[in-house]
This record gives C-alpha cells, sequence and structure tokens, in this order.
C-alpha cells in the first residue's frame, strides 16, 4: 500500500533536504569518515572539503570564508553572537532586540534578564514594522548589542538591517541580524547588510538539521560560546560535523539559483493561496505586512476557530502547516510576535502560517484551497464565537469570548504549575 502523499507548506519550519544535498553529503559518511584536524592525508583531505563548503557558504551571503564559523543552528549562533558582545564589553550591560524576535533571541534575552543584564524589547507596528526611530533612541551607552532579525520567521515581514546598522555604527555599538529565513529567498550581502554578526541555519535552505553558521565580521573581536578544541580557527569548539558542512555547502550554492524561482513561481502561488483564502472565506484576515516580507510567506487568521482545530484536519489530509514557529508548538500562550502586532488573544489562537518552498506546486495549492473553505466552515458551525453557529442568537457573543479567554488562561496557569 503506498503512503499518502504529503502536502508541505511549512518550509519556514524546515526544509525537504535536496537530493542534491544527500548526494553530496553521502561521501562523507561512507568513504571519507577521517576526522579533518588530524595531521594525517585522510584527515587532511577530509578538511580540504570543509573549507571548500565554508566558501560556498560564504559566497552565498558575499562574506570571506575567514568570516564564516560553523555551529550547530540558528539558535546557537545567535546565542554566541549576544554573549560574545557581552563578555567582550563586560561594561555595557544592556540588549537592544525586537518583540517578535525567534525564541532564541527572547529565551536567551529572558535568560540574561535573570542574571543582571538589562533588555530592552521593542515594540513593532500593527504590520509588524520596526519603528527606527524608537529603535535609535532605545540605544544607551551601555548598550552592548543590537539583534534585530532580517525576515520574521511567522509573517515574514522583512526589517530595515541597513538602516538599523548604520544606526548602529554612528553609536559604536555591534549589530546582529537573525537571517535564518532568507537564504534562496532574497540575495544575501553582508558588506551592504553592514552587520557585525549574521546567523544561518541549513536545514531552512534544503539541508540537514544539525549544521548552522555565524558569520563574525573580520576584526570584531569574538568570544567563543562552545569552549573544547582548536577547531573553526578558536572560534569553536568540537569535531567539525563534515558530512552536515558538505551539505551546507552546496545547499548554500543551490540557493543561490533559486533566488529566481521564489520571488516568481513560489510568490505567484504564495499569492493565489493567500487571496483565493481572504475573497472565498469570509471573516479571515492577512497577518502582516503585505509588501514588504517574504516572497514564501503567508499568515492568516481565521476568526472565531482555532488554528490548533484547522492543523488538526488538515493533517489529517496530509497538509502540513503551523500555527507559528515549531520551537514554540504545544505551548498554550498565543504566539508572541501575533501579540506583539496587536492581535487579541484569540485572533492570535486563530491564525495559521502557510509557508510554501521550490518543491511546492500548483497541484499543492490547489489541494489545500479544495478543502481549506469545509475545514473552516465545519469548525465555525459548532463554534459558539462564531455568527455561523445555527444557534448563535442563543449566546452572548461577548460573554462566550471572555469565558474562552477566561479558560485558556486557567488551562496555562495549571500547565504552568
Amino acid at each position: 500500500m503506498s503512503e499518502r502523499p504529503v502536502y508541505y507548506f511549512d518550509n519556514n519550519a524546515t526544509t525537504r533536504v535536496a537530493p542534491e544535498v544527500v548526494e553530496a553529503m553521502l561521501p562523507f559518511l561512507q568513504e571519507f569518515w577521517g576526522n579533518p584536524s588530524s595531521a594525517y592525508r585522510f584527515g587532511a583531505q577530509v578538511a580540504k572539503h570543509v573549507e571548500s563548503a565554508r566558501a560556498r557558504v560564504a559566497e552565498l551571503i558575499h562574506a570571506d570564508p575567514r568570516e564564516v564559523v560553523f555551529t550547530s543552528c540558528g539558535t546557537e549562533s545567535n546565542n554566541a553572537a549576544i554573549h560574545s558582545a557581552l563578555v567582550h564589553n563586560p561594561a555595557k550591560r544592556h540588549v537592544v532586540t525586537t518583540a517578535v524576535e525567534h525564541s532564541a533571541n527572547v529565551n536567551f534575552c529572558e535568560y540574561l534578564q535573570k542574571r543582571g543584564f538589562e533588555v530592552t524589547f521593542l515594540p513593532v507596528e500593527p504590520d509588524g514594522s520596526l519603528d527606527i526611530h524608537l529603535l535609535e533612541q532605545s540605544i544607551r551607552p551601555d548598550t552592548a548589542i543590537v539583534s534585530v532579525m532580517l525576515a520574521n520567521n511567522e509573517t515574514g515581514v522583512l526589517f530595515p538591517i541597513e538602516e538599523i546598522s548604520a544606526i548602529c555604527r554612528s553609536k559604536g555599538v555591534l549589530c546582529h541580524t537573525d537571517a535564518v529565513q532568507t537564504p534562496g529567498k532574497m540575495k544575501l550581502d553582508v558588506k551592504s547588510l553592514g552587520v557585525d554578526f549574521l546567523s544561518l541555519s541549513a536545514h531552512k535552505l534544503h539541508a540537514p538539521k544539525g549544521i548552522g553558521m555565524l558569520y563574525v565580521k573580520r576584526r570584531t573581536k569574538f568570544q567563543p560560546y562552545v569552549i573544547g578544541g582548536h577547531q573553526e580557527n578558536g572560534r569553536r569548539g568540537g569535531t567539525e560535523n563534515v558530512a552536515n558542512i558538505v551539505g551546507f555547502g552546496r545547499a548554500a550554492e543551490l540557493a543561490m539559483n533559486s533566488v529566481s524561482d521564489e520571488n516568481t513561481r513560489v510568490r505567484g502561488l504564495r499569492d493565489r493561496l493567500e487571496n483565493t483564502i481572504l475573497s472565498t472565506i469570509p471573516n479571515t484576515l492577512r497577518n502582516g505586512a503585505r509588501d514588504e516580507r517574504l516572497p514564501n510567506t503567508t499568515n492568516v487568521c481565521f476568526e472565531f476557530v482555532e488554528a490548533e482545530a484547522i492543523l488538526l484536519k488538515l493533517d489529517l489530509l496530509g497538509i502540513c502547516a503551523s500555527s507559528g514557529s515549531a520551537c514554540t508548538t504545544g505551548s498554550l500562550d498565543p504566539s508572541h510576535v501575533l501579540s506583539a502586532m496587536g492581535l487579541t488573544p484569540m485572533r492570535a489562537r486563530g491564525s495559521v502560517r502557510f509557508s510554501l518552498g521550490i518543491y511546492n506546486t500548483s497541484e499543492d495549492v490547489d489541494f489545500l484551497l479544495r478543502h481549506m473553505a469545509k475545514i473552516v466552515g465545519d469548525l465555525r458551525a459548532i463554534s459558539p464565537l462564531s455568527p455561523e453557529h445555527p444557534d448563535n442568537d442563543k449566546y452572548d457573543i461577548e460573554a462566550a469570548r471572555a469565558k474562552h479567554e477566561a479558560d485558556l488562561a486557567q488551562a496555562l496557569g495549571e500547565k504552568q504549575r
């Protein structure tokens, strides 16, 4: 019996490993398995392939290969950049970031707060954009680093990193950007961006999980986050994950060639999906800016229903989507990104993210659209919060909403206890 087909619309969570990447990796799992730090030829030849991959990843972001440090993931890269800035400037104990960063930044900054550091979490506008003037005003003499993502993982909204880094330079403050969501979707040039640190994660660009990268601008002081041997020119300890590094390098090559496809074909699929949902399903709205965002991402609020219920019904059909970051799945809290944009808890919990990729087809979108309206309609028919409920005239909708929020708050409190 053949397996049920998968219709994958969650590429911001992770991506399918490209066949070309698997092919590039296999020799380093089967033949060239030596330690690249070894002095003998068997190890040295592996080291050459690591450096070749480093050059390819550097080319992806227009950097010098010597500025590329391989890490385990985007989370480690983000943490390492902020950690280094604070260690090298012990008198500077203040960090500026945004309220819509990935949990890798938000949770690390909250951890820092518990240890006596100060963090400013900048608010965002209702469309998810950032007030640059407020950011500039938030930088203080004791600010060590400003960390702002290049593209939001939930809404796809883009931030003006070039402008932000220019402000940081004028104030003598380090600048880091989490660019994890951008490779293959937009051109990256660290020289134009002007940042001191930039994070990437290979599994977002059709390479394996467990390998990431931190760009460290030349002559920027850097304190290793992982202490061990002298790997990565002393900037990260631990034996190199050779097969994954090689895969990352091959994926970087492919990503440079996919930007055009992402910005034409994939953008067209995204727009058709989004526009059809918004025009055919009542009480829906797009979360985030329409234009200044990634070409593959749409985040839609379906009023009066829970996103988790929608996702369960989609899953029964083999359709993969999400209600936000995969790193927060299982939380009873509404999305911190959507909450920061001013959505009510109920609207935030009724929002679904669809993120497309180069392997999506027009047939995939057709299949999703064929089922979406019925799924939402069926759920609204049994929701006392919905005007589509057959007995909605018997309900005090506002009272029902208030009880709904109270019940969820109680459930959250019980979970935290």
